[in-house]
């Protein structure tokens, strides 16, 4: 015969609900795969690479940022709180802007495909748009504008093999993203030519005031995504 404490305690326990445990929810800073990789008073950059099959874990936003995709892949996405769903691929250089300093996002990134997913993340540390003015670059054809908001203006800039950007002078302070890399030579007025071997994924730091033109000397297809900030 069962003791009656033992039919007691086998009904509670089936009336118990499961119990969810709590998510461990990093900032984006300290997620697995998101690597801090310079920082000055404007802005930090992350260098987001997942491998293939691997996840970011839950992780926090509450920073403007801009991200200048490198490579996409095969990717789940997940808000906390949320159902699972599947990411739509974006072309390498696609450039995207997220208002995360007016509403924080805690997600993860889950790679589903054989390939890696690589970001560049730049986080606006000022709160809001300080008194930066970017420039115009509508005389320089071959710069493309693709984002203009309160926070920054963006430009996408190809060069086949041959090809060359006219001058401009760059306003505000900013970065240059690499997206598909080559050799490449820098002009300024009074300095003799710098040339560059670029790699898919770099990115440089570029104070305000230069003047600037570029040229492909190499044999492969160059594509930058250049920033200025406001």
């Amino acid at each position: 015969m069962r003791a009656p404490w033992r039919t007691t305690l086998a009904l509670i326990l089936q009336t118990i609900a499961p119990i969810a445990l709590p998510q461990t929810v990093l900032p984006v800073e300290q997620a697995p795969y998101h690597v801090p990789v310079f920082s000055n008073d404007y802005v930090t950059v992350l260098n987001v690479f997942i491998p293939p099959r691997r996840s970011s874990g839950y992780h926090r936003h509450s920073l403007d940022s801009l991200g200048v995709l490198i490579a996409d892949t095969d990717r789940t996405g997940q808000v906390l709180g949320a159902d699972e769903t599947v990411t739509p691929r974006r072309g390498a250089g696609s450039v995207t802007f997220s208002f995360y300093g007016r509403e924080e996002n805690v997600h993860v990134v889950n790679v589903t495909g054989g390939a890696p997913f690589h970001n560049i993340v730049v986080e606006l540390l000022k709160p809001a748009a300080g008194r930066l003015t970017p420039s115009a670059r509508d005389g320089a054809a071959a710069y493309t504008q693709v984002l203009d908001n309160e926070r920054a203006r963006a430009w996408r800039l190809v060069l086949e093999p041959g090809g060359e950007a006219a001058a401009i002078t760059q306003s505000a302070p900013g970065i240059r993203v690499v997206v598909a890399g080559g050799e490449l030579v820098e002009r300024v007025p009074g300095r003799p030519d710098r040339g560059m071997a670029l790699r898919s994924g770099e990115f440089f730091w570029q104070d305000a005031g230069a003047t600037r033109a570029v040229r492909n000397v190499g044999t492969t297809r160059i594509e930058l995504v250049e920033i200025e900030l406001k």
